[in-house]
């Protein structure tokens, strides 16, 4: 007789869910617990039930005090925050104004149980230490005090576009998905939209002369049906996720899904956020993990520098939105994305379709189709890139008129001398032979100025060769029609030539550049190798930022339970508030300062030193970027010299650093 199978090997947990489980306990126990009141729209009475929360929490016995809650002039939301106490807003000056604003220091120094912060998508008055009140509520959980806080469910950053096609409004307070994703319960405050519009109309939500406008312009009763949907599936995607986490830990059979794994494939264009949204969206249904992937091809470098951060904003959204964000090099997209996804067993590949012309996609390739007949078992996705946005496609710039005017006279200069000597020889070289020495010169010009210069070249080089070298000479008049057909190859000819010289001249100065790169890591780990004490490491990683970036730097060490400056650039001055913000990036293990979200007003951008023993100091660097903004690139060596740093710091000093105090 054979053997029953043993059904219980198949009712074990997963020791990975398991293992998974414990980490993130582990890592809540000293962390509170954000509870956020989930509605769609103002009006549907979130603050006041987040308020008939609170006293219930209070009648146990939990020291429960409001940090922030904006009663709008309703009645019934006053009358519900008496009895509870209040911690005062402090107030600041924005061009002459006085704005209240939350206290954050007063609420950590107070220390409730539980706090009590409306609006969670707000955005702070300039001058607060975050940009936006959510990274204030965040700091106040790791501090470990409980929050409750009201959110609309238009402000989900993944939701923005959706939200923006549904309502024609486009929303610029927003928060990372990974707030409501890391929030421990969501309660859906739910109204029916009749129920809502009465309200309006009885001055309950707005102010009653603006009721009529708001009604017209957003609050008609179509939007916000479809806003309830997205409120009710989100929440929804949320219990699914804890439901799917509970089963695995305790092994319930169920429909398991399959490690899927998505790849979004960005490019410079305004469709790579609208890309992004719809992969973490997604993700969430299936549950899978997500990644982001921008292929900077040799091209890159000759994106206008508003391409460039807009590449840079798309891979920071994606961070925000809890993807893993990589930036390759490579000479052909489509191909190394595929390489990318086989490597890390990606199972989708999402990528956008722009709207251009089928010569274009024939004359230049397209991406989509690569993509697909390449794929193999991978899917995928594409995404249209819809009437919002602007049709004219990236590809169309090699066509238009290069900038430099210089590159067309010496275009035309380089002709002149060409037919110059042309006509000096001319009895003595046959005409086929002349219009060789118009190739030479497209040529010449492709590898010196580029592609458009040498189209401009072959143009007017066939021109001239017509004018002065095909009878009847000094005219435009062909006696001859075969020489049409040698117009046309030479211009065909020339088009082709040029391609492929500029071509190589890209990739080679894309070479160049990548082994620039390489090159100052591998000078700075000779470098740091061969150092013996802290203050000689400092020095060498001073010395290569002022090298590449012509940057100040400093290094902010603990000493006595303070940070201490080390190692300071001579042109660079600090101050008191900057030893406050260095101080707050080692507390919390977190880029600060410059064209970061936490106290982007500095002068320093503060990167965390990190070392196998956790954050041993701080790397402060000053860049003079006109615009205020640290490009990816820029931000990629800046983290390998703090990765070197930090490891080199460890070697010669093994000890345990001191945890600094605040100022």
């Amino acid at each position: 007789m054979p053997a029953c199978p043993d059904t219980r090997t198949n009712q074990r947990p997963d020791p990975d869910a398991l293992l998974a489980r414990v980490q993130k306990e582990e890592m809540q126990k000293h962390r509170g617990k954000l509870k956020i009141f989930l509605g769609y729209i103002a009006g549907v009475g979130k603050t006041y039930e987040m308020l008939k929360a609170a006293h219930l929490k209070k009648d146990e016995g939990i020291d429960v005090r409001i940090g922030y809650v904006e009663p709008h002039g309703r009645r019934e939301t006053e009358v519900l925050m008496e009895g509870l106490p209040v911690i005062p807003v402090r107030t600041i000056e924005y061009h002459g104004v006085k704005l209240p604003e939350m206290d954050l220091d007063a609420i950590l120094s107070a220390r409730p149980q539980l706090v009590l912060v409306d609006e969670l998508a707000h955005t702070n008055v300039p001058g607060s230490r975050h940009p936006k009140r959510y990274q204030d509520v965040e700091e106040l959980l790791a501090d470990g005090i409980d929050v409750y806080s009201t959110l609309n469910v238009q402000h989900i950053e993944s939701l923005n576009d959706v939200v923006a096609r549904i309502t024609g409004v486009i929303m610029q307070e927003k928060i990372p998905d990974r707030v409501i994703d890391e929030a421990a319960e969501i309660e859906v405050v739910d109204l029916a939209p009749p129920e809502l519009l009465q309200r309006l109309r009885e001055g309950k939500v707005y102010i009653p002369d603006m009721a009529a406008r708001a009604i017209e312009q957003f609050f008609n009763e179509g939007n916000l049906y479809a806003l309830r949907e997205l409120a009710l599936r989100r929440a929804a995607e949320r219990v699914d996720t804890q439901m799917i986490e509970y089963m695995r830990t305790r092994s319930i059979p169920g429909p398991w899904p399959v490690g899927e794994y998505l790849l979004v494939c960005i490019g410079p264009g305004p469709l790579a956020e609208r890309l992004i949204r719809t992969a973490r969206r997604q993700a969430d249904r299936i549950n899978a993990r997500w990644c982001a992937v921008y292929v900077e091809t040799p091209a890159h470098h000759r994106l206008s520098q508003k391409s460039k951060e807009q590449v840079d904003r798309s891979l920071q959204l994606a961070e925000k939105l809890g993807a893993t964000t990589v930036s390759l090099f490579g000479l052909n997209v489509a191909n190394t994305a595929l390489e990318y996804a086989r490597q890390h067993n990606v199972t989708r590949i999402i990528i956008g379709k722009t709207l251009r012309p089928r010569w274009q996609e024939f004359v230049f390739g397209s991406v989509v189709d690569q993509l697909i007949h390449n794929s193999g078992p991978i899917d995928v996705y594409v995404i249209s890139s819809g009437k919002d946005l602007p049709e004219k496609p990236a590809d169309l710039e090699p066509l238009l008129p290069a900038t430099p005017p210089r590159d067309y006279v010496d275009s035309l200069t380089l002709i002149i001398a060409v037919t110059i000597i042309g006509w000096l020889f001319h009895p003595l070289i046959s005409p086929v032979n002349q219009l060789m020495f118009y190739l030479l010169a497209v040529v010449v010009i492709a590898f010196k100025r580029g592609f458009k210069p040498a189209i401009f070249t072959a143009v007017i080089g066939v021109i001239a060769f017509d004018f002065f070298f095909v009878p009847p000479y000094l005219t435009f008049r062909i006696s001859d029609t075969q020489y049409l057909v040698t117009f046309a190859g030479m211009i065909i000819v020339g088009t082709v030539i040029s391609m492929l010289v500029a071509r190589a001249r890209r990739h080679a100065d894309a070479a160049q550049t990548r082994e620039k790169e390489t090159g100052t890591l591998y000078a700075l780990s000779q470098d740091l190798a061969s150092a013996v004490d802290a203050a000689t490491i400092m020095n060498a990683v001073g010395q290569h930022i002022r090298e590449i970036f012509q940057w100040e730097s400093a290094f902010f060490l603990p000493e006595n339970n303070h940070l201490v400056v080390h190692a300071q650039s001579p042109g660079l001055v600090l101050d008191a508030d900057d030893i406050a913000v260095a101080t707050w990036a080692f507390a919390h293990g977190a880029t600060a300062g410059y064209d970061t979200d936490t106290l982007h007003g500095s002068k320093l951008r503060y990167i965390p030193l990190q070392s196998s023993r956790g954050v041993i100091g701080i790397l402060g660097v000053q860049p003079v970027e006109p615009n205020g903004v640290i490009t990816y690139e820029q931000s990629r060596i800046l983290t390998a010299f703090a990765n070197q740093a930090a490891l080199a710091l460890e070697r010669v000093n093994p000890a345990r650093p001191e945890e600094p105090h605040a100022p």
